[in-house]
């Protein structure tokens, strides 16, 4: 059996996996690599190990107040599939005039009148809490995570979610073995057991918490990436997993000095927020309401709901 995490990025440099195979009971992670050429990322991910259970740190769902007022289709994957044939989609609006059902995306630069609830407005919605989904909202541990459809600024997933739906995603969902989208055909370890390869949301700063990680500092600086060495291994003892020569070495040096170091971080520890889940020591369910199975998903291993929950 093969996990693995995809820490995303536009800059394909940024763009990092680390994959851990399982042998008998046991994990052994590889060091970081690059995602490289797309459309071959998961056939060759499939010729590493059987099934395939991959993390992905960028959105899979859409928001059910922007479902109610545009969409049509019957679940995510089926409108994941239909924008094969509207790229216009993706298109980031540079105004507020130009945002609408089927172009989304804003802002494509900063510019007077920029907010969330200005966005939401022109997309006919209610409010700025309109445009996120049930997972994004902030719960009693961590903030609000970014709504899908903003595009600007450090704190944002629609770039990345642009990238990975319309150049690897939609492509995959195509193509002669189409993996599952988790979990809006079911559980995890059914999905995984039917369809040989399943793609989940992941968040790595939720996996911080679930593992009892905490950064002292900014994941950002090497140095306080270095300082979480031995807690990084202890928490990936209690797993049942080791890392590979290079991927310890890249441990204890806090993943390089490079930009992409803390990329090279989150997909490591993506990768064992899967397996902890995998492990059973998290639900790889999602909490009881359809809206999330259908349309919205959810955060792999996640149990907190909201402060303020949607309607």
């Amino acid at each position: 059996m093969l996990a693995v995490h995809a820490d995303w990025s536009v800059d394909p440099r940024k763009r990092w996996f680390v994959a851990a195979r399982r042998d008998g009971g046991l994990w052994r992670l590889e060091a970081p690599a690059l995602v490289g050429e797309l459309a071959g990322f998961i056939p060759r991910l499939r010729a590493m190990g059987a099934p395939v259970a991959i993390g992905v740190d960028f959105p899979l769902g859409l928001p059910r107040d922007y479902v109610r007022a545009h969409v049509r289709e019957g679940d995510f994957p089926a409108f994941l599939k239909g924008l094969a044939g509207r790229q216009a989609f993706f298109a980031v609006c540079a105004g507020l005039n130009e945002v609408a059902g089927g172009r989304p995306f804003y802002p494509a630069r900063g510019v007077k009148g920029m907010t969330r609830a200005s966005h939401a407005e022109a997309l006919g919605l209610a409010g700025p809490a309109s445009i996120s989904r049930l997972c994004d909202r902030a719960t009693a541990r961590r903030p609000a995570g970014a709504p899908l459809f903003w595009t600007l600024g450090a704190n944002q997933t629609g770039k990345a979610a642009i990238t990975a739906w319309r150049d690897w995603l939609i492509p995959a969902l195509a193509g002669p073995e189409p993996p599952a989208l988790w979990p809006f055909a079911g559980d995890f370890n059914y999905l995984l057991a039917r369809h040989g390869c399943a793609i989940a949301e992941t968040y790595p700063a939720e996996v911080m918490r679930h593992l009892g990680l905490a950064m002292g500092g900014s994941k950002r600086r090497q140095p306080d990436r270095a300082r979480l060495a031995a807690p990084l291994r202890a928490a990936m003892e209690r797993l049942g997993a080791s890392a590979d020569g290079a991927l310890d070495a890249a441990i204890t040096e806090g993943f390089g000095a490079d930009a992409a170091g803390e990329d090279r971080f989150d997909a490591t520890i993506g990768v064992l927020g899967v397996i902890n889940v995998l492990a059973g020591n998290r639900p790889d369910g999602i909490p009881d309401d359809p809206w999330l199975r259908r349309w919205e998903g959810w955060v792999l291993g996640q149990t907190e709901l909201p402060a303020i929950s949607a309607r």
